[in-house]
C-alpha cells in the first residue's frame, strides 16, 4: 500500500480542529515538511470539490500546487488530492493529504460537553500517493515515504499548538 498514517491524541474538539484544517491561511503555519509557503489562492474556508493553490518550495526550487478537495465531512473528515500543472494540464501529482477527526472523550459529538471535562479528538494524517502518477519518481526515488513521518508528526504537534492559542 502507498501510504502512510500517522495519529495524535489532541485536546480539542472535532470543531476546533475541522476550523483550522479547512483554512488554506493556516496550512504553511502547520506544516511539518518544511515545503508550504503559503500564499494560499482560492476559498476559505474549504469546502467540498473546492479548489486552492499553495505557494511551495523543494530546496531552491519555488513552485505552486494545486489542490482540490476530494473527501469532506463536517467536522470529522478533511482530504485534498495535490496536483503540479503547467497551463492547466495536470503533469504530476495525485497525493492525497487526508485528516480524519475521532472523538476520543467527552460528548462523542463535536462540540465541548459542557460539563468542565477536557474534549480530546484522535486526529489522524495521512499521505497517499496510491493515486500518484509516476509515484516510483516524483514520491518513492525522493523519499518522501520515508520522510513524511515524521514531519507528519511534526504537522500533528503545530496542530495540537495552533489550537491551544
Amino acid at each position: 500500500m502507498r501510504a502512510i498514517s500517522v495519529s495524535r491524541d489532541i485536546v480539542a474538539t472535532p470543531r476546533e480542529l475541522f476550523d483550522l484544517l479547512r483554512d488554506p491561511a493556516r496550512h504553511a503555519e502547520l506544516d511539518g515538511s518544511g515545503m508550504l509557503r503559503g500564499r494560499p489562492q482560492g476559498p476559505s474556508p474549504l469546502g467540498p470539490g473546492d479548489r486552492f493553490s499553495m505557494g511551495m518550495a523543494q530546496g531552491r526550487i519555488a513552485y505552486r500546487s494545486v489542490n482540490v478537495v476530494v473527501e469532506y465531512e463536517k467536522d470529522r473528515l478533511i482530504a485534498w488530492e495535490t496536483w503540479g500543472e503547467l497551463r492547466g494540464r495536470r503533469l504530476v501529482g495525485g497525493q492525497r493529504w487526508r485528516y480524519e477527526l475521532t472523538p476520543v472523550n467527552g460528548t462523542g459529538g463535536t462540540d465541548s460537553p459542557g460539563d468542565g471535562s477536557e474534549v480530546t479528538t484522535r486526529v489522524t494524517h495521512t499521505f497517499d500517493w496510491s493515486r500518484a502518477r509516476l509515484p516510483r519518481l516524483i514520491v518513492e526515488l525522493p523519499g518522501y515515504p520515508r520522510r513524511m513521518g515524521p514531519a507528519m508528526t511534526t504537522t500533528l504537534e503545530r496542530l495540537a499548538a495552533a489550537v491551544r492559542s
